[in-house]
């Protein structure tokens, strides 16, 4: 089976990102898998990719969407003035222009007998309206539906009925896609999958740990604020964020002003974050909304309790309070320190969350999960 992914830029490291190359690194084995990048901001991809995965850019511009060799473009011109085909509502489209939705629709007009799986709005749109109904069609959703605005909620409510299927990663997405499309859509639930976690050994730090892209969506202002109450108390305890993003500026500001400089560290992106994990002995999820964390269900399939935010939609389907985790109301600065404090001042307590924690991430290895989306590759190409 031939399968295409097609993503807004491959070459990150964002929570999309992994999911999809977990999912080609899991079904290369059995079918023909190629991703597709609309852009390309790197000369190879960030995260680990298997060599049987076929991974092209369909365009020479980086993700701000510039060309690559710095050159000007005069279709860049055509961004000053509204898209109006419904894709143009998804904000990444910000970056594209005319050009660049040629691109894709060249390439899905390219695809023969195939399973063409898009990954966000803007690419799950362009295929309902532009890509051949010859083709399975598949459209992820990594979000959740009523984080989205207006006007992009009213063109995914007329698009998505086009498609073969939809994908989503919680109960709750699946409950609140079907009170808005019914059996008009063929809805699917399947959380995101993460590589067969390793055997940790050795002694854990005094540390906490956090990830993910330095933007206000993350929340980890909110965890800075947190923290200072924490080191008020365990003076001896660590904080560190790992990531980038156009927040670093504030970031770093906040935990100046707030004199937490020898105490809260922000390394920038790591290739080892399971390494950075095994060091750690609790992960905290500061977001103030997510699909369903990637880092999340790493950190639990490492072994780590995780004290999270109880956003929309993705934490409280996997963490169970005071079973694996402690979970607090969502934007609940005072509850996420007292969450922390909570498992720094009692180590078995920790070390009990944390074996459980581990249960769970094992139900989301990529195994299981790869399982789950042959099951449905199958029923469709069936029809």
């Amino acid at each position: 089976m031939r399968i295409r992914y097609v993503l807004h830029n491959a070459y990150g490291v964002g929570g999309t990102i992994r999911t999809v190359f977990n999912q080609a690194n899991a079904l290369c084995a059995t079918h023909d898998v190629e991703i597709a990048s609309v852009f390309r901001s790197a000369q190879a991809p960030a995260l680990p990719l298997d060599p049987r995965v076929r991974l092209i850019s369909l365009t020479d511009l980086r993700d701000d969407g510039k060309p690559r060799t710095g050159s000007a473009r005069l279709a860049r011109k055509t961004r000053r003035f509204r898209n109006p085909l419904p894709h143009g509502r998804d904000f990444r489209y910000r970056r594209w222009d005319p050009l660049v939705d040629l691109k894709v629709i060249r390439y899905f007009r390219a695809q023969h007998d195939a399973v063409l799986v898009t990954t966000r709005p803007a690419l799950n749109l362009m295929s309902a309206w532009f890509a051949p109904r010859r083709l399975t069609r598949i459209g992820q959703d990594h979000m959740n539906f009523s984080s989205y605005k207006p006007r992009l909620q009213a063109a995914i409510v007329r698009a998505y009925p086009r498609l073969d299927a939809v994908t989503v990663l919680t109960r709750a997405d699946f409950a609140a896609y079907h009170r808005v499309f019914g059996d008009s859509v063929h809805l699917v639930r399947i959380p995101n999958g993460i590589p067969p976690g390793k055997d940790i050994t050795g002694e854990r730090g005094r540390i906490v740990v956090a990830a993910g892209r330095l933007t206000r969506q993350k929340g980890f202002d909110l965890l800075i604020e947190a923290f200072e109450q924490v080191h008020a108390k365990h003076p001896d305890w660590r904080l560190n964020i790992f990531g980038e993003g156009r927040w670093r500026p504030k970031l770093t500001a906040q935990i100046e002003e707030r004199g937490l400089g020898g105490v809260v560290a922000m390394p920038g992106l790591t290739r080892n974050l399971e390494g950075e994990l095994a060091k750690a002995s609790i992960f905290v999820l500061s977001s103030r909304r997510e699909g369903l964390p990637m880092v999340l269900l790493e950190a639990m399939s490492a072994g780590l309790p995780a004290v999270s935010f109880d956003c929309p939609t993705g934490p409280a389907e996997v963490v169970r309070d005071g079973v694996n985790g402690v979970l607090v109301p969502a934007e609940d600065v005072a509850g996420l320190a007292a969450g922390m404090s909570h498992l720094i001042e009692n180590p078995s307590e920790r070390e009990r969350m944390g074996v459980a924690a581990r249960a769970t991430g094992a139900k989301y290895q990529m195994p299981v999960i790869a399982a789950e989306w042959e099951e449905l590759l199958a029923e469709l190409t069936s029809r």
